[in-house]
């Protein structure tokens, strides 16, 4: 049961002097890695960690205790997803070429358009962003498809972006996504790489802008992440250009690398290489990169990660529904790699990608101890800090910045109940998170947001993603209608006559 002190706290705001959380459990930093402290006590005040341990000796104003939960370091997610998951409509709908997650030759020559208009760009970064704090995720770096895209992002859905972090209270890593070449299908299952260098220069350069301008707004929570898209869609220039800018920003970058037949097939063809054996040879391979996914690297790939210092972000969820997995995460850890965590897909649910990536590691290497609950939890805390390059988040410690999720335990979901870690790693999911605080400030709590209500915007979110669906016949082989695109898992029940009793997205 929660103290009625929660109560007089606002949503949005940072409360006004010492606030001590306890519960049965408290996940604190000492010593070098994380402790579960009985009925142990976090203090913050100005949006900082003043005190995590066993007992506060000072005085407080305020006294809020979660009772059978665990006040936790809140979650990183280093490729958060940002829009609406058009993967789930190709999901049980194969194969994805021949339903809009390739752009045909007839679309490029029509003209790709926005299939979004700028407001519906915002809403769905604002409710994406909602649904990371109810899942006790306070760090993010968007990712979003480029497929219904003209070309790449915009700096000004990215100013709403970051408009919306700063209203909602979620800290975000981000710059508008660029590329020098995308995809073209030519014909059933034949795809080739399509080329505008100047185009993604320039969108280098709109990054660097938009880093320039909204570094450290809305009190440090707007921070600069360069994103080019995917290794195979950009030129060598581009690459050069990105990793020389990160280190005048001081600033990630983060590349998505080694996760695909597709992506090795068209870097073989252009390079005679892997991606990460290309950005070797060129020296751009170095701790500021941040490589999701890392399902499709080589041994020697996975050295070179180690050598150079890459971050792996690891999104066990959507590889295992795409039939792949990391070979393996202990592998990696063994090499010396950072991983940190990820979600990528809907549900953006890290809990639920952690149970994946304990499963898929133990599958991987045959041994039911491969890999322990702590050591996923890590990722999505410490590993997920040291690749966005921050001591002061993933722990809470004295110090370090009061970015805190809140998981009960008493859930009947989650009964038997051991150590905590384990409990919510086996049997947790996102629908646990009771509280979010990021900076010290309430972001969630009970699955409420400051200003902005996700049941009503659920419903403009599913609307918004019916009109798009309406529009993938546009970019499809041979143009079919919606219906011949995407199937429902079983046969819709039809009158005598032959006609659907009521009507479908199908």
């Amino acid at each position: 049961m929660t103290s009625d002190s929660l109560r007089t706290l606002t949503l949005g705001l940072r409360p006004a002097g010492r606030t001590l959380l306890t519960a049965q459990w408290v996940l604190a930093w000492r010593d070098g890695t994380h402790h579960l402290v009985p009925n142990g006590e976090i203090v913050m005040e100005d949006g900082a960690v003043i005190f995590a341990g066993r007992t506060f000796p000072g005085e407080v104003a305020r006294r809020i205790d979660f009772g059978a939960a665990l006040v936790s370091p809140g979650l990183i997610d280093l490729d958060a997803l940002s829009d609406l998951d058009t993967y789930t409509l190709v999901h049980d709908n194969q194969p994805g070429w021949a339903r809009g997650r390739i752009w045909p030759r007839s679309y490029v020559e029509r003209g790709p358009y926005e299939m979004y208009s700028e407001e519906e760009l915002a809403f769905q970064k604002r409710f994406a962003f909602g649904l990371l704090l109810l899942n006790g995720i306070t760090t993010a770096a968007p990712v979003a498809s480029l497929y219904y895209r003209e070309w790449a992002e915009t700096v000004t859905e990215f100013e709403a972006a970051a408009d919306a972090a700063g209203d909602l209270g979620l800290r975000v890593f981000l710059s508008p996504a660029y590329r020098s070449g995308g995809m073209v299908l030519e014909a059933p299952g034949k795809m080739v790489p399509v080329f505008d260098e100047e185009r993604g220069l320039k969108g280098l350069r709109d990054a660097v802008s938009f880093i320039e301008h909204q570094q450290g707004r809305h009190n440090g929570l707007i921070n600069g992440l360069l994103t080019p898209d995917r290794v195979e869609t950009c030129t060598l220039e581009l690459l050069r250009q990105t990793m020389a800018a990160a280190g005048d920003l001081d600033c990630r970058a983060r590349l998505h690398m080694a996760q695909g037949p597709l992506e090795l097939e068209t870097m073989q063809r252009l390079h005679g290489a892997t991606g990460p054996e290309w950005m070797a040879t060129h020296g751009l391979l170095s701790e500021r990169l941040i490589a999701p996914h890392a399902t499709y690297a080589s041994r020697r790939d996975l050295e070179l990660y180690a050598a150079h210092g890459v971050s792996i972000a690891h999104s066990p969820l959507v590889s295992a529904r795409m039939g792949s997995m990391l070979h393996s995460f202990a592998a990696c850890r063994e090499l010396g790699i950072n991983i940190g965590m990820a979600t990528d897909a809907a549900p953006s649910d890290m809990l639920m990608n952690l149970l994946m990536g304990l499963v898929a590691c133990r599958i991987s290497e045959k041994r039911s101890d491969a890999v322990l609950s702590a050591g996923l939890f890590d990722a999505a805390t410490l590993g997920g800090a040291k690749a966005l390059g921050r001591t002061d988040i993933g722990r809470l410690a004295p110090g370090t910045r009061a970015d805190i999720a809140v998981f009960r335990l008493d859930d009947p979901h989650m009964t038997p109940s051991v150590d905590p870690i384990t409990t919510l790693v086996l049997g947790g999911s996102g629908k646990v998170t009771q509280a979010v605080f990021v900076d010290g400030r309430l972001s969630m709590l009970e699955g409420k947001l400051a200003g902005f209500d996700m049941h009503e915007a659920r419903k403009q979110a599913q609307a918004q993603f019916e009109g798009l669906i309406a529009k993938y016949p546009d970019r499809s082989w041979e143009h079919p209608p919606v219906q011949a695109l995407f199937s429902p898992s079983y046969p819709v029940w039809t009158d005598a006559g032959g006609k659907n009793v009521e009507e479908t997205a199908f």
